[in-house]
């Protein structure tokens, strides 16, 4: 298609990238992948004459929360729409609530990520809130540099009804399992910390149930496909030493709390560790989810998009 676009739609993107601190190509790949995408879901929207769920699924540091804040600014400000963007990862449950349910079922239900780590009840809440409510609607906020849910006054503020909510998650409608496909460990960690198969069964059956629920709430599907779980490693590493960068450059580093932050943040070999903990749905998902999704980008291990199907 042709890469022509509104001038006024260019320069939303341009700003956006640059505030973001995103490379130019990113506007090329605007022009070629998303635009279309865009335009998809505008059109789904005018057919709904109502609110729209769209979930964007793609695991650790394929890109989707980059696409899904840009998604809800272009059509905030380009196309009209009320929007708002929001992570699975801002429901996680707090850090006591995850020590509750390490000391009750299992001690790895202490690490945040995997199914049963989210507060469910609350997204759903929120989402029907933003869809059907009026007045202000508060969003979670959760803060990985202290890994615990933030304070009330960093939550996000916005005004209901809204036309488009975009929530983005590397679990969103990824698919539970058979039990039996429970009994072989895919790594280290599910070898030897969880040889009852405690802490599989629990994760699998909240995707069963309550996951299940609220993913069927969402009306429209976007996936960033990772070429294999091999690449979650890197991804994932450098989001950290993102994280560690911004906090070292726009943060008193004399402060105690950026100390804090700074100590939180994990080392390459945790993040080895830590990736464990999402290979067995990562990889169950990108096998599964693709054919369920509206559209689908295919990614190689640099992240660039090499095809794209539904759109």
């Amino acid at each position: 298609m042709s890469e022509c676009i509104d001038t006024k739609l260019e320069c939303i993107v341009n700003d956006y990238i640059s505030r973001c601190s995103l490379p130019s190509t990113y506007l090329h790949t605007f022009k070629k992948w998303f635009l279309p995408l865009l335009e998809k879901i505008n059109a789904q929207l005018e057919f709904n004459k109502g609110p729209l769920v769209l979930g964007v699924n793609g695991c650790q540091g394929s890109g989707k929360t980059t696409l899904s804040n840009l998604i809800s600014e272009v059509f905030n400000k380009f196309y009209g729409k009320s929007s708002v963007s929001m992570s699975i990862d801002d429901f996680y449950l707090t850090q006591q609530e995850r020590k509750n349910l390490s000391d009750s079922v299992h001690s790895l239900l202490m690490t945040r990520g995997v199914p049963g780590t989210h507060d469910i009840k609350l997204a759903t809440s929120v989402i029907e809130q933003l869809k059907q409510g009026h007045g202000n609607v508060e969003i979670p906020r959760f803060d990985k540099s202290i890994d615990d849910r933030a304070e009330k006054d960093a939550w996000s503020i916005v005004s209901a009804p809204i036309d488009l909510i975009v929530i983005e998650g590397w679990c969103l409608g990824s698919p539970f399992q058979e039990e039996t496909e429970l009994y072989a460990p895919v790594n280290d960690l599910e070898e030897f910390e969880d040889r009852s198969m405690t802490w599989r069964e629990y994760v699998n059956e909240k995707l069963s149930h309550e996951y299940r629920q609220f993913f069927n709430g969402i009306d429209f599907w976007v996936m960033l496909k990772a070429p294999s779980f091999e690449c979650v490693y890197e991804w994932r590493l450098e989001q950290e030493q993102k994280l560690k960068k911004s906090l070292e450059v726009n943060v008193d580093k004399r402060s105690i709390e950026t100390k804090e932050k700074l100590l939180a943040l994990m080392s390459p070999q945790q993040i080895k560790r830590f990736i464990q903990y999402y290979q067995r749905i990562t990889e169950n998902t990108l096998r599964l989810l693709p054919q369920k999704c509206d559209v689908v980008f295919e990614l190689n291990s640099e992240r660039s998009i090499i095809t794209a199907s539904g759109c």
